[in-house]
């Protein structure tokens, strides 16, 4: 028989298949996006894309050139744009406002064959201080109230573009899942005057059946309530609501099981689609006792159908704990 588990955040139900689970070789990986014409992320095709706005490169290489190691340059089809006024208002029992906002895309290497588990820990620190500096710069901005970092690998997770890049939209309201995590952690801590994700990183590590991966700093789990086979929660053992204050070697560390959790999906799932979203706190106030950032990682595995639509949780054919089993057990390249 399978099992009701209840999301003890945003109290989600979701069905788990424990009778009958799905293992790794159950799914049929979707291709990656395409290749072919000519990439505007790789060496000397920088004027395809708009001005650089942050850039890692050696001293001396001219700005929107070829030689740099990373580069964050706006969207050149920006969901929102920075220009222009918020524009707030009503259409009867509607409200609107002006696509105001930042659209920006992190093209992490300039090698169009690697992608993202393919960078050293010192390149993929880049990355992460990268989404960092971005967030913090775009704070300025008082029209703004909520950062979101995320990545789109492989056709069937939504990139149009094959090389390895991800992106940050700066939005002007806080979205609605970001606002049902903060009022579930409200709720949870005025109960046990205590954040839900510190109670869940306890309960993960007494419990070692979930994790996949752990250092000094964080842990790799497939939590209790997971919506979908092989998803996966990276989380900071330190207490912490905004991803932006993450410290230095805190960034070392989020690098490498970042890298190690990418490489056991690619070994065990055989390279599957994936979508990663950091979950942090909006932009105002930022010191939430309640509240804990993560990323949470979605391997396009399965399809949303009508049942999902139709009562807001979801049908998991491979139970956690199997698929943290799995990972576990892939063999890493050397």
């Amino acid at each position: 028989m399978s099992e009701l588990r209840r999301d003890p955040i945003i109290g989600r139900w979701n069905i788990i298949e424990t009778e009958t689970p799905a293992g790794a070789d159950a799914f049929d990986v979707d291709p990656h996006a395409p290749s072919g014409g000519k990439c505007p992320f790789c060496y000397g095709n920088e004027p395809l894309t708009p001005p650089e706005i942050y850039v890692v490169r050696p001293p001396g290489t001219a700005p929107n050139s070829a030689g740099w190691k990373l580069r964050v340059v706006p969207n050149k089809f920006p969901a929102l744009k920075i220009e222009g006024d918020l524009g707030r208002r009503g259409l009867g029992v509607f409200d609107m406002c002006n696509g105001v906002g930042a659209h920006e895309v992190i093209i992490e290497t300039p090698d169009h064959q690697r992608q993202m588990a393919d960078l050293s820990i010192e390149e993929l620190a880049g990355v992460i201080k990268a989404f960092q500096v971005r967030s913090l710069d775009l704070r300025g901005d008082r029209r703004l109230k909520y950062t979101l970092i995320f990545k789109n690998f492989g056709l069937t997770a939504g990139a149009s573009l094959e090389h390895s890049h991800s992106q940050l939209i700066a939005l002007p309201i806080v979205p609605k899942r970001v606002q049902e995590e903060l009022r579930g952690s409200q709720r949870y801590f005025e109960f046990k005057d205590r954040c839900p994700y510190c109670d869940l990183v306890s309960q993960e590590v007494q419990e070692d059946e979930r994790l996949l991966a752990e250092n000094r700093s964080f842990l790799a789990c497939c939590p209790f309530m997971s919506n979908f086979p092989f998803e996966i929660w990276i989380l900071p053992k330190e207490h912490r609501a905004d991803f932006a204050q993450i410290g230095p070697d805190a960034v070392t560390d989020f690098a490498r099981i970042l890298k190690e959790t990418l490489l056991r999906m690619r070994v065990s799932l055989s390279d599957p689609s994936y979508n990663f979203i950091i979950h942090t706190a909006p932009i105002e106030p930022r010191e939430r006792e309640e509240y804990h950032w993560h990323l949470e990682l979605i391997p396009k595995l399965t399809k949303i159908a009508g049942f999902e639509w139709g009562t807001g949780f979801y049908i998991n054919p491979t139970p956690p704990e199997l698929a943290a089993r799995l990972l576990r057990e892939a063999t890493l390249p050397a």
